[in-house]
C-alpha cells in the first residue's frame, strides 16, 4: 500500500516595498514686515574662516559686538566684533565695501518659522546683505603716544604763507593767475599802498578838459572822429579811414567800370551796386578813383563780415579780399582763439562800414540796401547809426540818416519810477 506524503507547499519570498512617508498637507500663514526708518533691523553676519569667536569664549566672558554708522553717509554700516580672550584679531565687515559691494540680484532676508502657529515671517536685515566678517589685525592704541600739550595752532597769516608756498610749487595755471590777481587786490588794499598813490596824483598834472571830452566817448567803438568838427566830412575824416596806401588795392571797381562792365549782384553788395552809377557820372579822375575807392573798401569790408559770420558765410565764402586788407581786418576786429568776430568789435566794424556808407551818399543815407548787405533788418541798424551821431528824417516813405555837425552822441536815459 503506497502511502503518498504530500510535501506542504513553500513559501515564495516576496520583496517587500518600503512605505513612502506620506505627505502632510497644512496651511500655513507668510507675513513679511517692511523696514521702518525709525528702527534698526536685524544684522546678519558670518565667519568665512570657519573660526568663530562667540562660541570659542566663555558664556561668562561674551565678546565684544559693536556697530558703526558713518556720520557723513548714514547708510554705511559696520559690524565689529573683539573677542575677550587676549585675542588681538578683530571681525570686521561692513555693508558697502568687499563682497557687500558686488552685485546681486535679490534681497536677504531673515525667515522666522513657527510650527505651533504655523506662520513663517519674512524679517528685513540691514542693507538686505549679509555681512562678512573678515579678520583684522588690532591697531595699537596711538593716543598713549600723542603729546601732551597740543600743536600750535597757525595764524591766518602764516597759514596763508604757507599755502601761497604750496600753490607756487604745485598748483596749476589757473591757480597762479588767480594767486597773483588776490595779491594785486591786496596791495590796493593795503593803506600803505593807498597813501602812496594819492601821493602820485596829487604830484601828477591832470588835464580836465581833456578828461571831459574824452570821457564822453569812451567804449563807443567808433572810427577816427573830431567831436568839434563843424562839417560832416571832417567829423570823421576819410584819410583816417582809408589810408592813402591802400587806394591802389581797391580799385577793382574802378577798372570795370572803366570798361564798360557792370558790376553783378552776386559778387557785388547791393549798396555797392545801386551807387555804382555815381563813379560814372563824376567828370574829375581824383574824386572817381576816390568814389571807387570807397566803394571797394565796403565791399571787402561787409565780404569779411560775412565770412565770420554764420549768417553770411555762403554768400561770402568764394570772395577775394587783398591780402594788406585782410591782415588789417584780423588785427583790427578777428578774435585769434575763436576765428570770429569778437563780441565787443562787432560794433566797431558796423560803424566803418557805416560811416563809409555816409561818405558816399553825402550824409544823408538810406540804410535798407546796406542792411540786407550785412544780413540784418534796417531797425536792428539803426542803433549803430545812433550811436555815430546820426539823426533820422522821413523822405518819400522811408528813414534817411543825417549826420548834424558837431557830433552829439546818446546818453543813457533812466526811466522814471511811477509812485
Amino acid at each position: 500500500m503506497e502511502t503518498q506524503t504530500q510535501t506542504p507547499p513553500t513559501k515564495s519570498h516576496s520583496t517587500h516595498k518600503k512605505k513612502k512617508p506620506k505627505n502632510l498637507k497644512f496651511e500655513t500663514t507668510i507675513q513679511v514686515i517692511n523696514e521702518e526708518q525709525t528702527k534698526t533691523p536685524p544684522i546678519i553676519g558670518y565667519f568665512p574662516s570657519g573660526v568663530d569667536p562667540i562660541r570659542a569664549n566663555n558664556s561668562s566672558n561674551p565678546p565684544l559686538i559693536t556697530t558703526l554708522r558713518n556720520t557723513k553717509k548714514p547708510r554705511r554700516l559696520e559690524l565689529v566684533i573683539k573677542p575677550n580672550n587676549n585675542c588681538k584679531v578683530d571681525y570686521v565687515g561692513t555693508n558697502y565695501s568687499g563682497e557687500a559691494a558686488a552685485g546681486r540680484l535679490g534681497v536677504n532676508r531673515l525667515a522666522v518659522v513657527d510650527k505651533v502657529s504655523r506662520t513663517i515671517t519674512f524679517i528685513p536685515i540691514v542693507s538686505g546683505k549679509v555681512f562678512r566678517l573678515e579678520p583684522k589685525v588690532r591697531k595699537a592704541d596711538k593716543s598713549a603716544e600723542e603729546p601732551a600739550t597740543p600743536a600750535k595752532e597757525l595764524s591766518h597769516k602764516e597759514l596763508k604763507e604757507r599755502m601761497g608756498k604750496v600753490t607756487a610749487a604745485f598748483g596749476t595755471k589757473g591757480a597762479l593767475s588767480k594767486a597773483r590777481k588776490q595779491l594785486q587786490i591786496e596791495k590796493l588794499d593795503n593803506p600803505e599802498s593807498k597813501q602812496e598813490m594819492d601821493q602820485i596824483l596829487n604830484l601828477a598834472h591832470v588835464d580836465k578838459a581833456a578828461i571831459e571830452s574824452t570821457s564822453k566817448n569812451t567804449n563807443r567803438n567808433l572810427p577816427p572822429h573830431d567831436v568839434n568838427a563843424t562839417t560832416p566830412q571832417n567829423a570823421y575824416p576819410l584819410n583816417k579811414i582809408i589810408l592813402s596806401g591802400e587806394l591802389g588795392y581797391v580799385n577793382d571797381i574802378l577798372h570795370l567800370l572803366q570798361a564798360g562792365e557792370e558790376l553783378k549782384p552776386d559778387v557785388y553788395p547791393s549798396f555797392v551796386c545801386n551807387r555804382s552809377h555815381k563813379v560814372v557820372l563824376l567828370a574829375d579822375e581824383e574824386e572817381k578813383t576816390k568814389v571807387a575807392g570807397i566803394l571797394s573798401y565796403i565791399t571787402h569790408l561787409v565780404n569779411f563780415k560775412n565770412k565770420h559770420s554764420l549768417e553770411g558765410f555762403e554768400s561770402a565764402k568764394h570772395s577775394k579780399i587783398p591780402s594788406m586788407l585782410l591782415q588789417k581786418f584780423t588785427k583790427m576786429f578777428l578774435d585769434p582763439v575763436k576765428n570770429r568776430i569778437s563780441d565787443d568789435k562787432i560794433e566797431a566794424m558796423l560803424s566803418h562800414v557805416l560811416v563809409l556808407t555816409l561818405h558816399i551818399d553825402e550824409f544823408e543815407s538810406d540804410f535798407t540796401d546796406i542792411a540786407k548787405d550785412l544780413k540784418m533788418s534796417a531797425l536792428s541798424l539803426r542803433p549803430y547809426l545812433e550811436n555815430l551821431g546820426c539823426r533820422f528824417r522821413v523822405r518819400n516813405k522811408v528813414a534817411i540818416a543825417t549826420l548834424p555837425t558837431p557830433l552829439e552822441f546818446p546818453t543813457a536815459k533812466r526811466k522814471r519810477r511811477r509812485g
